[in-house]
């Protein structure tokens, strides 16, 4: 008989084929493309690139000096701004050029004597906002900065009638050691082959102060006096190993506040979690000790600490003192009273009752000796009693 083969009315399922590139790296193709979607939306949201130290001019914030820096270009002034020694280098200066350092504390030994050397070359003006001690001995100026009270403004009364009768408005000034106006923050000096021009006041530059008192007419005055301005902002990148500079121009903007903070923080945990003195109080204890237990316990701490005399002393002052109960002599009889009494009352001398237990009598020099005193005085006691 034949067997015909029966359908089961349903194919065999075809292979599946190797898996193509795309679904290989699929997951990897779009965590990339997330990605670069992210990095395009924030370079196309993002605002233009502003700077963030004091006086730039290109900060926006209260303490740059964007607005200064916009009202002189409006004025026809060409304002550069450089950032670094090599960009200052590759700059030329001219007698027509007046350049003006911000963020001088960052100047080291090593930029200010470029600085000084290219200036000179080139008769151009200098002006230093806010000079500290070091760049001021740089200059070849001799003397400290001084604090000014500002209050409520300094009025110019200089020789130079350009700033005679405006008044400076500023949060806080330095005084600097050459005659000049407003109380000598504003001072001008002949040298280095050209003019040189000290300001103890930079905060007059600021977005946030350039609006107070005559605060905008006196840098106007100060930067726009030339027809191109470069505006060196100082960078502590440019210092070599053996430069000197500041050590505040080393430390972030917010290290003092925050040194400040813990300083208060720590006087209100101390003030909150110490301790007022008062009168002691007496509190029960959790357990009771034994008298026996306290006995042998300081006895082995005399033990371990080799301490034999007091040890010894303390024998003598509890015989005396049960003696003397013993004798009636009171609670506060005198050691040389209580020798006295025993040698009488025990029929010995008195030198050698006071060898025993005499507050003068010599102290043990042994473990040895301290056992035999011990026994000593307690004998003693023992016959004390039986009299």
């Amino acid at each position: 008989m034949t067997t015909l083969p029966v359908s089961t009315g349903a194919s065999a399922p075809a292979e599946a084929g190797p898996p193509t590139g795309w679904r290989r790296h699929r997951s990897t193709l779009l965590i990339v493309g997330a990605l670069l979607a992210a990095l395009a939306l924030v370079v196309l949201t993002q605002g233009p690139v502003t700077r963030a130290a004091d006086l730039d001019p290109d900060n926006p914030g209260p303490d740059g000096a964007q607005a200064v820096a916009r009202v002189l270009v409006d004025q026809g002034v060409d304002v550069e701004v450089v950032r670094s020694a090599s960009a200052l280098a590759s700059t030329v200066l001219d007698p027509d050029t007046l350049a003006v350092v911000t963020s001088s504390s960052d100047l080291g030994t090593s930029t200010t004597t470029a600085l000084l050397d290219q200036i000179a070359g080139a008769r151009a003006g200098l002006v230093v906002v806010d000079p500290g001690t070091r760049l001021l001995d740089a200059l070849g100026i001799d003397g400290d900065p001084s604090r000014v009270e500002v209050g409520d403004g300094v009025l110019g009364a200089c020789d130079d009638t350009a700033y005679d009768d405006l008044v400076l408005v500023v949060d806080s000034a330095d005084a600097v050691p050459l005659a000049g106006c407003f109380a000598n923050v504003l001072a001008a000096q002949g040298g280095i082959g050209g003019d040189l021009t000290l300001l103890g006041a930079g905060e007059l530059l600021s977005n946030d102060q350039v609006l107070r008192g005559d605060n905008a007419a006196i840098a106007l005055r100060l930067l726009g006096g030339r027809e191109r301005l470069v505006w060196y902002v100082a960078s502590p990148d440019d210092l070599v190993a053996d430069d000197g500079v500041s050590i505040t121009s080393l430390l972030p903007d917010w290290i003092f506040p925050g040194l400040a903070i813990v300083l208060l923080s720590t006087v209100l945990l101390v003030l909150w979690r110490g301790r007022r003195l008062g009168p002691l109080a007496s509190e029960p204890l959790p357990v009771v000790v034994k008298a026996i237990e306290t006995t042998r316990s300081r006895g082995r701490l005399y033990r371990r600490s080799g301490d034999l005399a007091h040890a010894a002393e303390a024998l003598r002052t509890a015989t005396r003192s049960r003696a003397g109960a013993r004798l009636r002599l009171g609670a506060h009889a005198a050691d040389a009273v209580v020798v006295g009494a025993v040698a009488r009352h025990l029929g010995r001398p008195e030198p050698e009752i006071a060898a025993l237990i005499g507050a003068e009598a010599h102290a043990p020099g042994s473990d040895r000796d301290l056992i035999v005193l011990a026994n000593d005085l307690a004998a003693l006691e023992e016959e004390v009693r039986r009299s």
